[in-house]
């Protein structure tokens, strides 16, 4: 896939104002780059994309109510000619990290990266490339050596409800899962985890970046 002729057109998709008038404002100074719209929900976000004129979308994960950021991925990568979904956001974790990259991400870059990071990630997605900051490719490294003991996406969904505070009767309605099968997960997660209780999955993953709290 060949980039964009002609400035690269950006779409800021962000619920906080202020973290939009700052992207702009870096974006801005930088040569080839155009921001044609902005979107303070995910449903906007995609909405957006499916106009066309869009050749890279900067996505939250999070957005209060309503859409995910990683299902708007989803459906802004499944577009044809769509543009690419370079997620920007707070969060490094693994649940976050793996939903992303399976959505469709081209790319995942932290809020704290410097102008000069962000700038050449857009670009890296705008040509069709991925673009992952460099802690978010070290762990997806570390999944990569150690197969049998990083969890799965669904181990992670599964974990991260639990931290959510959720039973397993709540975790099956929201997954679509069987308990048993619920309880199986855990078994599996205990297990790579080397603890015995939900309570201490739950202080293992966190401490470990693998679910947020």
């Amino acid at each position: 896939m060949s980039g964009p002729v002609g400035p690269v057109r950006l779409l800021l998709a962000d619920d906080h104002p202020v973290v939009r008038a700052g992207l702009r404002a870096v974006l801005d100074t930088e040569t080839g780059f155009e921001v044609v719209g902005e979107a303070a929900t995910a449903e906007a976000a995609v909405r957006r994309a499916v106009m066309g004129g869009v050749d890279v979308v900067l996505m939250d994960l999070q957005f209060g109510t309503g859409m995910h950021g990683c299902e708007a991925t989803a459906a802004i990568s499944a577009l044809p000619d769509g543009p690419r979904v370079l997620i920007l956001t707070t969060y490094d974790t693994d649940a976050d990290i793996i939903a992303a990259v399976e959505a469709g991400a081209a790319g995942y870059l932290l809020k704290d990266a410097p102008p000069e990071e962000l700038a050449a990630a857009v670009r890296t997605a705008a040509a069709g490339r991925s673009a992952l900051a460099p802690a978010v490719a070290h762990r997806l490294m570390d999944r990569m050596r150690t197969p049998a003991e990083a969890l799965t996406k669904r181990e992670l969904e599964v974990l991260q409800l639990v931290g959510d505070g959720l039973s397993n009767l709540q975790i099956s309605k929201r997954l679509f899962l069987s308990q048993a099968t619920v309880k199986s997960h855990l078994v599996h997660i205990y297990a790579k985890l080397g603890v015995d209780s939900r309570t201490s999955a739950v202080a293992a993953a966190t401490a470990r970046r693998l679910i947020r709290r």
